[in-house]
């Protein structure tokens, strides 16, 4: 019997959830990285991290041209002249050191990995589109919130509400797609799902430098953060009322003679950690952690590392708002395509290739991004997220390939358990290794690129 091409299984009702799915990521990441990109506006108002010298942006970009606001003390930063003898440098928080690393990693990670573990289980049981629409408002009503603190300690709150909500995201949406979408077709949508990190990323450089830049009442930052949160709540209201909650697929019906609903959480437990064991998952644990931790070292180190260079917040949105989006959003689909189709061929391993090829081919572009000097730089980033991105999808559709259906909710959430509680943990080794160099003789800007300060670069060597 011939088999149904893999596009006549696709239905426009699925195509709906697919999308709404996709939009429930998207705001998943925007409101995760909005921290990253306002971190500085909003330190200088709140008071936490490290200080640093930078130009005093009350000053035009004529009294500041050329000025190198280099600095190492609060009196040689304020001493600083330009050629009006005007004292143009300032030092003020930059939104960056511990603080700041604190609540961009483990504040955030610690909750998001562990409640995703009891997620994934209670998903396996119970109603995933309540659940993940219940996450998405109440990470949605964080957001918003945020955008009215006034201290420290109220901003760790509620990044840690912020990681409780977010953690019911990609296992409740990952299991859902899995049972809407066939074999053929899986690795394809899980990629379109995961282009919401990219265009919740790029827009997170959109809404976070150009409305912080129309500040809007005089509320600069705050306005991003009130814009980011109300989509999510009218969403999570839409996916209650117009998404229906799948049927089961069953993946290994040999392990599968009992009813869900039956397996005692013990067993299913024993499951999960016998399949853990088994050494390919072992292996792409272990990668998605290391590849894992440069992608939020990075992520939430772009916006300083390009202002430390002399970027101003219109540079970096000018280009960080669409360059993420259009090359990520290509990756994961083209990805998913390519692992689909060379697993009717290949099998299932076929799909690691896809991941291990793609990684090897990113590397040196991504290089070239702490290289070379904007725009060059920002170029750089559009093969390297092309070539860079296609694991994620690809990872999440080899999970659920080699778990049963009853605990691949689980799986996944235990997945992004490890990856998250590694990967999500580095950025906290970034303050030390930029003091370390800068011991050393380099730069705020050398410093995060790890570069030879000898070659130096007239835009790194400007603090803004």
């Amino acid at each position: 019997e011939d088999a149904v091409p893999w596009y006549k299984t696709i239905t426009p009702y699925n195509v709906y959830v697919l999308l709404l799915l996709l939009l429930t990521y998207l705001l998943n990441q925007l409101d995760r990285y909005m921290l990253a990109i306002t971190a500085k506006s909003m330190a200088q108002e709140i008071h936490f991290g490290d200080k640093a010298c930078m130009v005093d942006p009350s000053f035009s970009s004529a009294d500041t041209g050329g000025v190198k606001c280099n600095g190492t003390t609060a009196e040689s930063c304020v001493a600083i002249l330009n050629n009006q003898t005007k004292h143009v440098c300032k030092w003020d928080y930059n939104g960056q050191g511990y603080d700041y690393q604190i609540v961009a990693g483990p504040v955030f990670i610690l909750v998001y990995t562990f409640a995703g573990i009891f997620i994934g289980y209670v998903a396996d049981k119970y109603n995933r589109k309540i659940m993940l629409a219940g996450c998405l408002i109440f990470w949605s009503v964080m957001t918003g919130i945020t955008g009215f603190i006034d201290s420290y300690w109220q901003l760790v709150i509620l990044r840690f509400g912020l990681g409780l909500g977010e953690a019911g995201c990609t296992p409740f949406a990952a299991s859902i797609l899995t049972d809407y979408f066939s074999a053929e077709t899986r690795g394809l949508a899980l990629g379109i799902y995961n282009w919401g990190i990219y265009f919740g990323y790029s827009l997170a450089y959109a809404f976070g430098n150009f409305v912080s830049l129309a500040n809007i009442n005089g509320q600069g930052w705050r306005w991003t953060f009130f814009l980011s949160g109300i989509p999510g709540v009218l969403l999570g209201i839409l996916i209650l009322v117009t998404v229906k909650e799948p049927e089961r697929t069953v993946t290994h019906p040999e392990e599968e003679k009992e009813e869900t609903q039956n397996v005692q959480i013990s067993v299913r437990t024993r499951r999960l950690f016998s399949k853990f064991c088994n050494p390919s998952l072992i292996l792409i644990c272990i990668a998605g952690s290391i590849r894992n931790s440069s992608g939020y070292v990075f992520a939430y180190n772009t916006q300083p590392y390009f202002q430390a260079i002399g970027e101003t917040k219109e540079d970096i949105g000018k280009y960080l708002s669409w360059i993420p989006l259009v090359g990520g959003s290509f990756s994961v689909l083209l990805g998913g395509f390519i692992s689909d189709r060379l697993v009717k061929r290949l099998g299932m391993y076929s799909r690691v290739i896809v991941i291990v090829a793609s990684l090897v081919i990113a590397a040196p572009f991504a290089a070239g991004t702490l290289f070379f000097d904007p725009p060059a730089a920002y170029f750089f980033q559009i093969p390297t997220y092309i070539f860079g991105e296609m694991w994620i999808g690809i990872t999440f559709a080899v999970i659920v390939e080699l778990v049963p259906s009853d605990i691949k909710t689980a799986a996944i959430a235990t997945y992004l358990f490890i990856i998250s509680n590694i990967g999500g943990n580095a950025p906290l080794l970034v303050p030390p290794i930029q003091q370390s160099f800068e011991d050393s003789g380099y730069n705020k800007a050398d410093s995060l690129r790890g570069k030879d300060p000898s070659r130096g670069i007239s835009r790194g060597q400007r603090y803004t």
